[in-house]
């Protein structure tokens, strides 16, 4: 039975103790700013660890001997059974007690039936089966009632992972995930409703006592891993999991700005996100001023002149990789009251800690490198849960809600980012300086180079540069388009950030319905190429690249 592993296990090596199950985070279900930390002193270590002091079960319970029968695995919940060697009996009974704290005779319907369960085992189980739990409350006076939900954070993983790539592969998956199993991958949990088994448990959840999920557009076991993950690389308290860049971008927008509010935004971005603040945001009263990324002369203008809700930008831009200085905009803006979110796509957590240097918010199209294989759509938030609770309430409203299938592809993903990462800012500085200096290019754009605008600011906020070039061919658009077409390895695609390089004109790809005219006021130019490199060779993309500048 598994559960006299556990104890045989417990009997040969003393301080032997039960792997607990589920890691309740603050990345997934019910998250709560004003729950305080644990002091109870529970040595099981799951997260749903409140216990009724004022219940006769739990006065019961130190150095209690619980004996179970060969069928009592039958009697734990489906979740259980699935791998009742990964989980305590502790576990189990803290997963169910709830507390009553307006009557103090108030006994759980769960309590109840797994104190019914142990007294009824206790009575058959042969000796060898025996699971010892062990509860130690070193404070009965504690007030922490409720269920501890800890925060995951980079912190957590501190300890004994010291480097960007490590938590990558193991944040939200090592020390336990919301899901039972010895697994090392995590499993994809399909399933649009999460079942209560009796209504007693549906209030506990109601009421915040008993930590669950309830329908799949509110959160989903897998995708909680990818959200911790990426709450670890970004130092974030929270991070909110969508079903695109997009829609984290424009659910942001909607929740943070009110009626009437004004923005500051950047000439360089994402047309779509441009699109979004100039067309849509205006019909709801929401005005904007767009500036140069680094013109903060006009940032200190426009902070003095309107009452600015939120600074929003991406950093780099695109397809310019213009840089804003994080700090120092952060620094003005909540001087004057205004938040700011940084669109790091272009950076990744890698490269760049927005957060770290100020922003209040960042936000990733996780589409690009944290996927990072060009197979998902996905888009992410991070931040304190103050903020992201507002946006996550306004996305479980409007939906967008990120499959769980997506969301493993971002878990897989995201065991190799740093790698990737690695080697694409290598390929894309070595690739960088050969255009700069090759005849048949006009210039080049990319921070990592002396000659970009921000390279000094670039130096200091950023670890690399990230994996794209834009550069402008020596040509008009046929000459531009030959180039492209020349060349063997890099797919003519819409993105960025994945194992196979991409590129595109974006002239053609991103602006076609725009006259040339209308298109050089974003400053598109029929020549500028953007160039978004994967992880093959870097000798094979040198020599591809220049046969194709050759063949123009």
């Amino acid at each position: 039975m598994a559960v006299s592993s556990c104890s045989a296990a417990a009997r040969a090596f003393p301080s032997f103790e039960c792997r607990s199950d589920a890691d309740f985070s603050a990345g997934g279900v019910p998250r709560h700013n004003d729950v305080p930390k644990s002091s109870s002193g529970v040595r099981f270590s799951g997260k749903a660890s409140s216990l009724n002091h004022g219940s006769p079960i739990h006065g019961g319970m130190s150095s209690l001997i619980l004996r179970f029968p060969p069928n009592f695995v039958r009697q734990l919940s489906v979740k259980a059974r699935r791998n009742c060697s990964n989980i305590g009996v502790a576990q189990v009974v803290a997963a169910s007690w709830s507390n009553n704290l307006g009557s103090p005779d108030f006994t759980p319907a769960a309590a109840k039936s797994v104190d019914a369960s142990a007294a009824a085992a206790a009575a058959v189980a042969p000796v060898d089966e025996e699971v010892t739990v062990v509860v130690e409350n070193e404070n009965p006076a504690c007030d922490d009632r409720n269920v501890q939900i800890e925060e995951v954070t980079r912190g957590k993983y501190s300890s004994f992972l010291s480097s960007d790539g490590s938590i990558a592969i193991h944040a939200g998956e090592r020390l336990g995930r919301g899901i039972v199993t010895d697994a090392i991958t995590t499993p994809v949990v399909n399933t649009s409703a999460y079942f209560f088994k009796k209504t007693s448990e549906l209030i506990d959840f109601k009421e915040k006592r008993h930590a669950s999920f309830e329908y799949g557009r509110y959160g989903n076991p897998t995708t909680v891993v990818a959200e911790e993950k990426i709450s670890a690389l970004e130092g974030a308290e929270s991070t909110m999991l969508m079903a695109s860049g997009m829609c984290a971008s424009t659910v942001m927008l909607l929740a943070l700005v009110p009626a009437g509010g004004h923005i500051v935004t950047t000439t360089d971005c994402y047309r779509k996100t441009r699109i979004f603040i100039e067309t849509i945001l205006p019909k709801m009263g929401i005005t904007a001023t767009v500036i140069d990324p680094a013109d903060i002369g006009a940032l200190e203008s426009v902070l003095k002149q309107k009452k600015v809700t939120l600074f929003f930008t991406e950093s780099p831009t695109n397809p310019f990789l213009r840089c804003v200085d994080i700090e120092l905009v952060s620094k003005l803006c909540h001087e004057n009251g205004a938040l700011v979110c940084i669109d790091g796509t272009f950076a990744t957590p890698l490269n760049q800690k927005a957060l770290a240097l100020g922003a209040d918010l960042v936000v990733h199209s996780a589409t690009k490198y944290i996927g990072g294989h060009n197979d998902v759509l996905a888009g992410c938030i991070s931040g304190p849960e103050k903020l992201v609770s507002v946006v996550r309430n306004l996305h479980h409203i409007l939906g967008g809600a990120i499959n769980p299938n997506a969301a493993y592809l971002i878990i897989r993903g995201m065991k190799t980012l740093h790698l990737r990462v690695q080697q694409q800012n290598s390929t894309a500085q070595r690739i960088a300086e050969i255009l700069e200096a090759h005849p048949k290019v006009r210039c080049v754009y990319y921070p990592g180079l002396p000659s970009h605008p921000e390279h000094q600011l670039a130096k200091i906020q950023m670890a690399g540069f990230g994996g794209v070039v834009s550069f402008e061919v020596d040509g008009d658009l046929l000459t531009t388009a030959k180039f492209i077409d020349a060349l063997k390895i890099p797919y003519i695609a819409p993105s960025f950030g994945g194992c196979e390089s991409i590129v595109d004109q974006p002239a053609i790809m991103s602006y076609w319905d725009l006259s040339q005219s209308d298109r050089a006021k974003y400053g598109i130019l029929d020549n500028l190429v953007r160039f978004s490199f994967g992880v093959e060779d870097f000798d094979d993309l040198k020599a591809d690249i220049l046969q194709a500048l050759e063949a123009i």
